[in-house]
């Protein structure tokens, strides 16, 4: 077993209460490793490490080219102990070893794309009506405050840090309590590329108080997260102290919609990724399935026949497709929402238990569940459940489709499948989401911006546009008149 502590300012400190807190496979309950319990305290002691390296550390001063190496280092480092950290994520988080391994290699890929483009970063030269040399320049935020969930400890460290260090800001990660293991590897592997003392900082322990901390710190120059809206909306109200930047990437109830025409067996492989993968513990997930109606019943008798290679089991052992929740208590708020689902009057027409069996005794397992004639009114087809439940919605036309898909209060993700890519274009410029397929569910591309509409969020992540909300713009008009004002 690993005991991990804080680590501020370059080093691995332990929370001033000396509290800790023990971190379980999902799978079986086996002890894994314990981590530091982090307070306010804490917290300020990190922000604070994180305001010196800004304000007087080399960092923010160092040329784009070598900040941009760093993170190459950073990439390689992540590549190298690539196994240990996917096994690690599947111990800590429940997810199969096939998913853990391409979140690793895609951390990777995040580094290194933000290190080659931190040489990009660039600003503009404007014809004014004056005779002054006048252009933008691109500056860092500063101290960055940035909060991650517990589906994707790795992969959300690296969508957070790499943009905002290929930028020259300074940060202070809280990954959450329940999955950190990753993030604090990360900065072991942080700390062995020499990167300066209190670039990066790293705090484990509950939202409250470790991360309210970092929402209301009027050192904090500017707070990401990724969770939960109704915690989103606790962090904008107390990032209002000093309006801070703020970036928020929040819940989904995304539809998957398949027209009649789809490429049938494609389309129900589609579906069921798009529910089932990492165990439905995916903003992004596809939990709506609105299906035309002439092809509505085949589809679901498909979709049932292929439910059974959805193979259950710890996420180590060769063919495993879907593992444990990640905590006994997220998988009772799921069962709660498919006791929901039958009392409103969906029909359940396979999973909704717990699996039998030694295998599944110690761990938070659950059973794939599809509820098919759901009506668009029922809860189980409005709110983000964040499990492995997949709500089936027949329509008849296009126009409907697009409506029920839209009568949401977020917009984060949506799929269409049809083989006309004439329908398919005009249908997702109807929907009001910002991730969009056509043809496939899932893949995200480091190159491209990850956000929603709604209550899904406010600004985005990743590509071109994930470093825009770490750089400040700055106007420098510089007067090539020789003669005074001559205002007075």
């Amino acid at each position: 077993m690993t005991t991990y502590e804080n680590f501020i300012d370059g080093k691995w400190v332990r929370a001033k209460s000396a509290a800790t807190r023990e971190i379980r496979d999902p799978a079986n309950g086996e002890l894994v490793a314990t981590v530091a319990e982090s307070s306010k305290e804490d917290t300020i002691m990190a922000i604070a490490a994180a305001r010196r390296a800004f304000d007087g550390g080399p960092w923010r001063k160092m040329s784009a080219l070598d900040r941009g190496k760093f993170l190459f280092k950073i990439g390689d480092a992540i590549r190298k102990e690539g196994k240990r950290l996917a096994e690690l994520e599947v111990r800590n988080c429940g997810k199969p070893l096939a998913e853990a391994e391409y979140d690793v290699a895609d951390a990777a890929n995040c580094f290194e794309f933000y290190g080659g483009l931190a040489t990009k970063i660039h600003g503009e030269t404007m014809s004014v009506p004056a005779n002054s040399m006048s252009f933008v320049l691109r500056e860092p935020v500063g101290v960055c405050g940035q909060i991650i969930p517990w589906n994707y400890p790795l992969l959300m460290s690296a969508w957070k840090l790499a943009p905002a260090l290929a930028a020259g800001n300074t940060c202070i990660l809280k990954p959450s309590e329940l999955t950190p293991l990753t993030a604090l590897e990360l900065g072991k592997l942080i700390l062995s590329v020499e990167l300066p003392p209190g670039v990066v900082n790293i705090i484990t322990g509950p939202g409250v108080g470790a991360g309210e901390e970092l929402a209301s710190n009027m050192s904090v120059d500017k707070v990401a997260f990724t969770g939960g809206t109704v915690t989103g909306r606790k962090i904008m109200q107390a990032a209002t102290g000093n309006l801070k930047k703020v970036t928020l990437e929040l819940g989904g109830k995304n539809p998957n919609i398949i027209f009649a025409d789809a490429d049938f067996e494609a389309a129900v492989d589609g579906a069921l990724f798009g529910a089932f993968a990492n165990q439905g513990e995916v903003c992004s997930a596809g939990s709506r399935l609105l299906v035309e109606e002439s092809i509505h019943k085949r589809l679901v008798e498909a979709m049932l026949k292929k439910i059974p290679r959805i193979k259950l089991g710890h996420g180590l052992r060769p063919g495993i497709k879907m593992g444990p929740l990640v905590s006994a208590s997220h998988r009772e708020k799921v069962e709660g929402y498919i006791k929901i689902g039958i009392a409103e009057g969906a029909t359940l027409v396979c999973g909704g238990k717990r699996p039998v069996g030694p295998e599944f005794e110690k761990g938070h397992f659950l059973e794939p569940t599809i509820f098919d004639n759901v009506k668009p009114t029922m809860r189980v087809a409005r709110e983000e459940i964040f499990g492995p439940v997949l709500s089936v919605i027949p329509f008849k036309t296009e126009e409907e489709a697009i409506q029920i898909a839209n009568d949401s209060e977020y917009g984060l993700a949506a799929g269409v499948w049809t083989t006309s890519m004439t329908r398919g274009v005009r249908v997702i410029k109807e929907l009001r989401a910002g991730i969009t397929w056509i043809n496939t569910y899932h893949p995200t591309f480091n190159e491209m911006p990850w956000g929603g509409y709604k209550q899904s969020g406010t600004g985005r992540e990743l590509g071109l546009y994930g470093i825009e909300g770490y750089l400040e713009t700055k106007q420098v008009n510089i007067n090539l008149d020789e003669a005074p004002i001559g205002w007075y």
